[in-house]
């Protein structure tokens, strides 16, 4: 089995870069809440646990601390700001309120060489007020800063570390190496977190779970949705069933595109259903956005529904759900009731719903996801198409759904990736540096507000469009785009121009977090 770092959330709002660096090394880690029971985080596959930072004092009333089974167990743990001071508040040390608080990069010392952390002078990303005062006993100090006496601390003997900055956040100076060193080194891990081992063990695990069952897969038209159905036929052959579900809520294009893509995989097993009237009349007058989401998650369970009534028995539905899609709709650590957003595959499905979900792209990235598809030997097209949200353009066009002005949203986002792929910008790459240039994902969103424009010489009174580009690899954070003013022109140009009832274009350079990807 593949080893297994876990991470226990304590509510730091950097918990997933952890995670997101540690899958970059090849090792497989998951986040759990702080308060996860022994038998979630201490499988046999465990080989170290990492105690994320957090907002709170562990004074405050109702703070998480460490369950005594972290404390007692066997393998390595590292403590990352809050997990430092509550590792060293219940190892027996002293956490006090510093009267500087520090913030941002700030100078670290590490005068000695130790297993963890790179030797001598560097910069590390702070963010804290409470500071270790006192050491718990057994523990030495292995770095400084000018008002922290121990930034770093550890206990040799029993494998525990704590480190009060935050060495995942990319501005820290050697903070990759900082965390390979404890993930590598310290606890011994192998770098087996592999696409083909991915597939491997997904396809075992399908099999296992559906014995010998049926599978209805469900094809949203997205590249989870697509690899999910791939992967699943690859495990069960044609035990599978995939349904694309016209939602009237597609990109242009987007049935035709799926139906081409799969008939010669699944030939008469891809069942296609054209159940548009009945989206529209289940989100008529529905403007909240959260409303939304959980009215298309039960269509989207209902539809599927009505579609085995005819296909005959299937006890399984499989569904492209990935791990962004589950930390958005449920969160983890202190912070697990502030759910972001309802993703429809996820916080949507209805309670009494029949079937058995099948999720294998579950606790994978969109970038793994990615590499997944392409090792399946799936079209590099489809692999990298741009991602496209369960609701549709239900969530892209912000107020009421109506057919009318979903074919408007409809008509500027065809225009706006046409001029994408024409200046060679639709897709995310790397130049030399490491920066990400193109976009990850471009769209338009609707939004109902409206104002005055002069068309022809005469006045009119539109809705307004705006255009979204963001560059990210993980999709957990992003970056708005920083698309050429021409490009951005000539999108402007053509959506007024060929698109009725828009007389105004902007541009989204909101990055995420503060703001998420998509605008509902």
């Amino acid at each position: 089995m593949t080893d297994r770092i876990v991470i226990l959330d304590f509510g730091s709002q950097f918990t997933q870069l952890i995670g997101r660096r540690i899958r970059d090394m090849h090792v497989y880690c998951e986040l759990l809440p702080w308060n996860a029971s022994e038998a979630e985080a201490l499988t046999p596959e465990t080989k170290g646990i990492i105690l994320s930072g957090g907002p709170q004092s562990i004074y405050a009333e109702n703070a998480p601390y460490i369950q005594d089974y972290i404390l007692k167990c066997n393998v390595p743990v590292l403590g990352i700001c809050y997990g430092m001071q509550a590792l060293a508040h219940q190892s027996g040390g002293k956490v006090s309120q510093s009267e500087e608080h520090e913030y941002g990069l700030t100078p670290m010392n590490v005068p000695e060489a130790n297993p963890l952390l790179h030797l001598g002078d560097q910069k590390v990303w702070m963010s804290h007020g409470d500071y270790v005062a006192a050491l718990p006993p057994d523990f030495i100090g292995i770095a400084h800063t000018p008002n922290t006496p121990y930034a770093g601390m550890a206990n040799y003997a029993q494998k525990r570390y704590g480190l009060q900055f935050h060495p995942e956040v990319s501005s820290t100076q050697y903070g990759n190496e900082v965390l390979d060193n404890f993930v590598m080194k310290i606890c011994a891990c192998q770098p087996s977190w592999t696409s083909k081992n991915i597939i491997g063990e997904s396809i075992e695990a399908i099999r296992q779970q559906v014995s010998d069952g049926r599978v209805l897969s469900a094809l949203s038209g997205g590249v989870d949705s697509a690899i999910t159905t791939a992967l699943v036929q690859k495990a069960l052959g044609d035990r599978v069933t995939a349904v694309f579900i016209d939602t009237g809520l597609m990109r242009a294009g987007e049935k035709e595109q799926i139906e081409a893509s799969f008939r010669p995989l699944l030939g008469d097993h891809l069942i296609m259903i054209d159940a548009s009237q009945r989206y529209f009349e289940r989100l008529k007058g529905v403007t909240d956005p959260e409303e939304k989401r959980i009215a298309i998650g039960e269509m989207f369970i209902r539809e599927f529904e009505k579609a085995v009534h005819d296909l005959g028995e299937f006890e399984f539905l499989a569904q492209g759900t990935i791990y962004p899609d589950v930390i958005e709709s449920k969160g983890v650590g202190v912070n697990e009731a502030h759910r972001i957003k309802s993703h429809h595959n996820v916080g949507g499905l209805p309670k009494d719903m029949k079937f058995k979900l099948v999720e294998p792209l579950r606790l994978l990235f969109k970038d793994e996801v990615r590499a997944v598809g392409l090792e399946l030997g799936m079209p590099r097209e489809l692999v990298w198409r741009q991602p496209f949200p369960g609701p549709g353009l239900a969530v892209r066009c912000l107020g009421e759904v109506t057919p009318e002005r979903i074919a408007t949203v409809r008509h500027a986002d065809q225009i706006f990736l046409e001029v994408l792929e024409q200046a060679d910008l639709l897709h995310v790459r790397k130049d030399e540096a490491g920066v990400l240039h193109g976009s990850s994902q471009a769209f338009a969103t609707l939004i109902p507000v409206r104002s005055v424009g002069v068309m022809g010489d005469q006045r009119t009174y539109a809705e307004t469009i705006v255009l979204r580009a963001v560059t990210t690899v993980d999709f957990m954070t992003a970056e708005w785009a920083r698309l050429p003013y021409e490009v951005l022109a000539e999108a402007s140009k053509r959506i007024v121009n060929e698109v009725l009832g828009v007389n105004r274009v902007v541009y989204d350079i909101s990055s995420k977090p503060p703001a998420t990807i998509e605008w509902e």
